[in-house]
């Protein structure tokens, strides 16, 4: 017998759970996502790299790019709000991958339910579908992606969101299986960001989404794609990950019937994800009264999976060059966390990332891989600091909070939220509405006009 097609597999596997009520904590989850892109979204409609991805689109058509004024066609509503949602690396995140769904799923689904008055179940149905997939096929080949220097959110964003607007639309399973097909020839997204604190990461989820979008949309209307997109001779995972051996049930193996989604982790930092755990160790320490001037060195254990993002070359981690790059530097947020005892919005702007008291105190910021550091399974954090007088403070930490070990909670979130649509400019009657809008949304139908504007 041949071997099953993944696509197809997991065409059937959608089928087949859409006949089965979701738990209660894949809701949850989902919800959770909605509330928190929506804040997300908000914070950085003002951004210049959110006005740009606005000003470079032609069409306009019924669909919200959330905070603006200006319609936009389904695509670019997708494009903008993924943008947005993602342009701070404050969104979602799966720690068996990393990839950050929300600011891609979320995007697609509401521009689809726009575009075509999809019903709120149906919406979520999709939300749960596409956000499964994607982090599913994170598990496929862990680290490969991004050691071949690809952006797993934007190379597996767009495979996900396919899944997720075909669910919603509930087309047929040959239609499914195609419209994957096609997603993997819009999938993109390299990591080169990282040598300048360029802003094409802030653009990966927006694209995703709308990739999967469009490629829904041609199969709809006819569009062939490969079958074998995912495990090919010339597939998804051989293109993007230098391999065609992936553990394939990790995709397809129980789909429905156990939830991945359910264990996303949500940021309270606005940075890379691995980072935040040595936040935690750093605001602790500095919770201690830690003299910047009386550190002589810090030392922090860390995973080899990570070095090449977050800690090479180790120069310029430790003086970025600007704001953005900031956020991907575990020197320049570790000395951050211990100087200010917070790691928020406010740390990553162009005066703060230059300034000589945090650089000062980044440059005796070093590292040590540590060969059993159980990354990308848990994202762990040790922060170990040499003062003159001989001391030593150390502090570890075995597990990203916010994640499946400590998760943060629905009242958590809702913080967040106000928070981030406060520092977006949104007024107190628009942000409850947004929440209200998010407590009823998989109940009826999807209205987003009222957050134009």
């Amino acid at each position: 017998m041949s071997a099953p097609i993944i696509a197809e597999e997991l065409a059937a596997a959608v089928a087949r759970v859409r006949a089965t009520p979701l738990p209660d904590r894949v809701r949850k989850a989902v919800s959770m996502m909605l509330v928190d892109i929506g804040g997300l979204a908000v914070a950085a409609r003002n951004a210049p790299y959110v006005c740009a991805a606005i000003d470079s689109l032609e069409a306009n058509g019924g669909s919200t790019a959330i905070g603006h004024a200006r319609a936009l066609d389904a695509a670019g509503a997708a494009f903008v709000n993924g943008t947005a949602a993602h342009g701070e690396d404050f969104d979602d995140t799966f720690e068996g991958g990393p990839v950050h769904a929300g600011a891609v799923i979320i995007p697609a689904l509401l521009a689809a339910a726009e575009r075509h008055g999809i019903e709120g179940a149906d919406m979520f149905f999709g939300m749960a579908v596409g956000a499964e997939v994607m982090c599913r096929a994170s598990l496929v080949a862990p680290k490969r992606i991004h050691n071949a220097g690809f952006h797993p959110t934007a190379v597996l964003g767009a495979m996900g969101a396919a899944a997720g607007v075909a669910a919603a639309l509930r087309v047929d399973e040959k239609t499914f299986a195609s419209a994957q097909g096609i997603a993997g020839s819009m999938a993109s997204g390299i990591i080169e960001y990282l040598a300048e604190g360029a802003s094409t990461k802030r653009m990966h989820p927006g694209w995703a989404a709308q990739s999967g979008l469009r490629a829904v949309e041609l199969a709809r209307a006819g569009f062939e794609g490969p079958r074998t997109v995912w495990e090919g001779e010339h597939g998804l995972l051989h293109g993007f990950a230098n391999t065609t051996g992936g553990s394939w049930e990790r995709l397809t193996g129980d789909f429905g019937d156990r939830w991945v989604v359910r264990t996303i982790a949500f940021k309270p930092y606005a940075c890379g994800t691995m980072i935040h755990p040595y936040i935690d160790c750093a605001r602790r320490l500095s919770r201690q009264g830690v003299d910047a001037d009386e550190v002589t060195r810090i030392v922090c254990k860390t995973a080899e999976g990570i070095v090449h993002r977050l800690w090479e070359p180790l120069a310029a981690k430790r003086s970025p060059p600007n704001a953005y790059a900031a956020k991907f530097s575990m020197p320049f947020c570790i000395a951050y966390g211990i100087l200010h005892g917070t790691v928020g919005l406010e740390a990553f702007t162009e005066e703060r990332a230059h300034d000589p008291r945090t650089v000062a105190l980044a440059k005796k910021v070093s590292y040590e891989v540590d060969p059993d550091d159980p990354y990308p399974e848990e994202f762990t954090g040790h922060v170990r600091i040499h003062m003159r007088d001989g001391r030593v403070l150390e502090e570890r930490q075995p597990h990203l909070r916010g994640g499946r070990s400590e998760p943060l909670t629905p009242a958590d979130i809702e913080e967040k939220f106000r928070a981030n649509c406060a520092y977006g400019g949104w007024d107190a009657p628009r942000i409850e509405a947004w929440l209200a809008f998010a407590a009823n949304a998989f109940a009826g139908p999807v209205n987003l006009a009222p957050f134009r504007g």
